[in-house]
């Protein structure tokens, strides 16, 4: 780059300021209510997931978990990006203690609106002690705690792969007495 090239480049850059670092949740799926997004009141004590020290996950072991009795093809099908994704939420560069709250509270959020199939956005890393991979480490284990989580896998690479992944979660009882009624409907 030569001298007056970088002089330009400066100088159209002079007034551009770096973005803040923020959780972002997306909702892809159209709601049912015109409700206002709930924000995040939850006392300390209200979220469960775990604050100690975790031994961080190698980079190369994919991020992968299904509950007892979910069928390897849900797994499969989540894994190969087949569901239509509902909502996803974004934790590049947060701390972990944001991390955790925005997670505990997306997931609250998810299950209260019917919610299936959910992508989170943790960020990719080349070392098994970068901020990225403890996110991702934490990420792991958090997500198991959550009993509505049927399983999650690493995402395709559309929608950010080794940096992402997918959350598969049960249908809520509302959406199960829904479906009910609709296969009743139609036996008759």
């Amino acid at each position: 780059m030569t001298l007056d090239e970088k002089d330009l480049f400066l100088n159209a850059m002079d007034d551009v300021k770096p973005l803040k670092p923020s959780a972002s949740v997306v909702h892809l799926k159209p709601s049912s209510t015109n409700a206002a997004p709930v924000v995040c009141t939850e006392s300390a004590t209200d979220n469960f997931l775990i604050t100690s020290f975790i031994d961080p996950i190698p980079i190369t072991a994919p991020l992968e978990f299904r509950q007892e009795g979910i069928q390897q093809g849900v797994l499969d099908k989540l894994r190969q990006g087949k569901y239509p994704l509902d909502a996803s939420l974004n934790l590049l560069r947060q701390p972990v203690a944001s991390c955790r709250q925005n997670l505990f509270a997306f997931m609250q959020q998810a299950q209260k609106d019917s919610l299936r199939n959910l992508l989170v956005i943790h960020g990719k890393s080349r070392d098994d002690k970068s901020h990225a991979n403890i996110v991702r480490s934490y990420l792991f284990r958090w997500l198991q705690q959550f009993e509505a989580v049927q399983a999650f896998c690493v995402a395709q690479p559309f929608h950010g792969g080794s940096g992402a992944c997918y959350i598969a979660l049960k249908k809520s009882e509302q959406a199960r007495w829904d479906n009910r009624e609709r296969h009743a409907k139609h036996s008759r």
